[in-house]
C-alpha cells in the first residue's frame, strides 16, 4: 500500500489538473502499466487483465447523475427508506440473527447499522445477481481513471487495488464484480478498502464479499472501526430548535457537548430526554429552519466516511432506527421549496467565492462547506443564517455579486 500511495502521488502531480481525456483509451492502458507495476501489480497480470479492455460507455453519464448529489434529500430518503425495505430488512436480519450478533460482538459495531448499510447498498443482497447493475469492475474503474471525471487519486488507487485483488486471489478478471464505481459485495466496499480491511468472516480461508454475507459484514465492520466508529454511540437525534437560535452555531467543524445546545433552548423531539449532556455533537439543519434538525455525533461523520453524501449518511442513520422499530422523522421536509439546478448551484458557488465567502470547488455539490458559506452570506443580510440553499438563494446571490 505504501508503494501504491507513492506511485499515485507522483502520478497525481501530472494528471490532477486534467478534466477530460487527452489520450485514447488504449494509450491510457499502455501508459498506466508502469504505475500499476510500481504499486506491486505483476506485469503479466496487468497484461492479462487490461489487454484488450474497452471503456464502459455507461460510466461518464453515471458519474454526473449520482442521486446522492442530484436529488433533494427528502426525495432521496423517501425513495430508499421505504416501508417495504424496512420490512425486508427486519426479515433478513431475523434470518441472520446469530451472524449479526456475532459480528456486533466481535467488532463493536451496531448490527442494525450494518443491516441498514446492507439494505441501502444492495437491498439485502437482492441486486447482486442483476447483471445490469453488477459487472466486472476493472473495466468500470479503468474508464473512470481514463475519463478523470471523478475523484482522481482515489479512482487510480481503486483500479490498482482491484488488480492486486485479482492477483492475490488468482481470479479471472470477470470474477471481481461490483457496481459501476467499483464497489464490491453485499455492503459495497471499494477495492482499496477491501484490500485494507478484508476479513474472513465465515472461517473458510477465503474472503468473498459477493458470495459470503459473513465476510461482507466483518469487512465493513472493520472498515467502520478504522474510520473512527465508536462502539455504543448512536448516530445522533432529531431535535427542536427555538426561533431565536443563532444558526451560525450549526457547524460540523466544532463538536460541542449536548449541554451547550440544551442551554440555548434545543430539546429532543417528542419530549425525549437527553441521556448524556457531555456527548460531543454538532447541529445539522439539512433543509434549514423549516425542516428536520439533528444533533449529530462522531458516528454520523463515520457514515460520511463510508459514503461522502449527507443524503446517504442520513438515510443509513434513519434506516438504522427504522430497523430497530423507530418511526419517521417528527418534522416534515419543506417539500415545495424550489431548488437550484446544476448550473445555478455552480453559479452560487462562484458568487460566494467572488464575495470572499467560499474557497471550495465549483462543482455544484452543495455540501457543508457551501452551506456554511451561504449561512455567512445570510447573516450579512440580516436573514436567518440556516444555510439552506434554494432557488431564491441563487437569485439573491446573483444580485449581490453583480
Amino acid at each position: 500500500m505504501r508503494l501504491l500511495a507513492g506511485a499515485l502521488l507522483a502520478l497525481s502531480m501530472t494528471w490532477a489538473t486534467l478534466a477530460q481525456p487527452v489520450e485514447s483509451f488504449d494509450s491510457f492502458v499502455t501508459a498506466f502499466r508502469s504505475t500499476a507495476v510500481t504499486a506491486g501489480v505483476d506485469g503479466r497480470v496487468y497484461d492479462r487483465v487490461m489487454g484488450g479492455l474497452t471503456p464502459d460507455p455507461r460510466v461518464p453519464k453515471l458519474v454526473t447523475a449520482q442521486p446522492e448529489f442530484t436529488t433533494p434529500m427528502w426525495d432521496y430518503i423517501d425513495g430508499r427508506v421505504t416501508a417495504g425495505r424496512v420490512a425486508r430488512g427486519k426479515a433478513a436480519m431475523t434470518r441472520n440473527q446469530s451472524l449479526f450478533a456475532a459480528v456486533g460482538d466481535a467488532y463493536g459495531v451496531d448490527p442494525y447499522l450494518l443491516g441498514a448499510i446492507w439494505g441501502m447498498e444492495t437491498d439485502y443482497g437482492a441486486v447482486l445477481g442483476n447483471a445490469g447493475l453488477i459487472r466486472p469492475i476493472v473495466r468500470s474503474l479503468a474508464t473512470l481513471v481514463h475519463q478523470r471525471r471523478s475523484r482522481l487519486v482515489e479512482d487510480q488507487a481503486d483500479l490498482i487495488a482491484a488488480l492486486l485483488l485479482l492477483q492475490r486471489d488468482q481470479l479471472a478478471p470477470d470474477a471481481l464484480v461490483g457496481s459501476w464505481a467499483g464497489a464490491i459485495g453485499h455492503l459495497q466496499v471499494n477495492p482499496s478498502n477491501v484490500l485494507a480491511h478484508r476479513t474472513d468472516g465465515d472461517g473458510d480461508g477465503q474472503v468473498d464479499l459477493h458470495n459470503s454475507l459473513a465476510d461482507a459484514l466483518a469487512t465493513s465492520a472493520r472498515y467502520l472501526r478504522a474510520l473512527g466508529y465508536q462502539p455504543g454511540m448512536d448516530w445522533g437525534m432529531e431535535v427542536v430548535v427555538p426561533e431565536s437560535f443563532d444558526y451560525l452555531l450549526a457547524s460540523r467543524t466544532q463538536m460541542r457537548p449536548v449541554s451547550f445546545f440544551a442551554e440555548r433552548g434545543i430539546v429532543r423531539v417528542a419530549g425525549r430526554p437527553f441521556t448524556d449532556p457531555n456527548l460531543a455533537v454538532f447541529l445539522y439543519v439539512p433543509a434549514g429552519k423549516d425542516g428536520p434538525k439533528f444533533l449529530m455525533t462522531q458516528n454520523y461523520l463515520v457514515l460520511k466516511g463510508y459514503n461522502f453524501s449527507d443524503s446517504y449518511a442520513l438515510s443509513v442513520a434513519h434506516m438504522t432506527d427504522r430497523l430497530k422499530g423507530g418511526g419517521g422523522f417528527v418534522d416534515d421536509w419543506p417539500r415545495g421549496t424550489a431548488l437550484p439546478n446544476l448550473s445555478q448551484r455552480q453559479a452560487i458557488q462562484r458568487a460566494l467565492a467572488a464575495l470572499g465567502l467560499y474557497q471550495g470547488s465549483v462543482d455544484g455539490r452543495l455540501g457543508p462547506i457551501t452551506q456554511e458559506a451561504y449561512a455567512r452570506f445570510q447573516a450579512s443580510r440580516g436573514a436567518v443564517a440556516d444555510g439552506f440553499i434554494t432557488r431564491a438563494a441563487f437569485e439573491a446571490l446573483a444580485a449581490a455579486s453583480q
